[in-house]
């Protein structure tokens, strides 16, 4: 698979779901801020947690600093970096943990985990993409320690990455809607401006990578034009 078209792809599928995992991540611990700072205050649903306040504060906190990981590993990823795939792993295992230990507390306290439960579905998705990486044979192609290698894949993969997180911050009020929903008020929604700005500006970037990584791949493409360096001679005229 080494430099095939299915390895460019399973590159970009890589950064991609990567930056979506640690996007979801950091809006995940995020959004039970409300919930950890003021447990008592969402209806019966939540006040059970209240007596364990500490330990949902300490779940935003763990969290949002497990999505600060998953940003950085894509960064590193993007450069070909020494250790990159290893660091990436290290934050989806750590995500993985954390986030069924969040499943299992909150199922245990108030009966329910949701939407923890689509953080952790989509890390261990992502976590299971990146072990089938480390087979060997596709190993060879997908490489993510090959700066030059890998360099023209790797920024239309962040080019797409920007986009894609950028309509997942700008989306992800609908979407979780049905569960931050109470007595008819949409708690997602609660930081519109802000997520509407970080997604715009995320899309805007993306864009403008793409537009730069393809005039950059054109330039290379495209033949060199040489002048003649010898100077012009003078005719003499009898």
């Amino acid at each position: 698979m080494r430099n095939t078209w299915w390895a460019r792809l399973l590159r970009i599928l890589g950064i991609v779901f990567m930056s979506l995992t640690a996007a979801f991540t950091l809006l995940g611990g995020a959004g039970t801020t409300c919930i950890a700072l003021n447990p008592a205050g969402y209806g019966e649903k939540f006040s059970s947690i209240a007596p364990y306040q500490w330990l949902y504060i300490l779940f935003v906190l763990v969290t949002v600093a497990i999505g600060v990981m998953g940003v950085r590993a894509v960064v590193l990823i993007v450069r070909g970096a020494k250790n990159a795939y290893r660091y990436a792993l290290i934050a989806l295992v750590a995500g993985v943990v954390i986030g069924g230990i969040h499943m299992i507390v909150s199922r245990a306290l108030r009966g329910g985990s949701m939407p923890v439960d689509m953080v952790v579905y989509t890390t261990v998705f992502t976590l299971l993409l990146f072990l089938l990486f480390r087979l060997p044979r596709i190993w060879q192609g997908v490489n993510f320690e090959k700066p030059q290698a890998q360099k023209n894949t790797a920024n239309s993969a962040a080019a797409i990455a920007l986009v894609a997180t950028g309509l997942l911050t700008l989306t992800i009020q609908w979407i979780m809607a049905p569960t931050h929903t109470i007595d008819g008020i949409n708690y997602a929604d609660v930081w519109h401006v802000a997520l509407t700005l970080i997604g715009s500006f995320s899309i805007l970037s993306g864009a403008v990578a793409a537009v730069g990584t393809r005039h950059a791949a054109l330039q290379r493409s495209s033949p060199a034009i040489h002048s003649d360096p010898k100077p012009l001679k003078r005719l003499n005229v009898l």
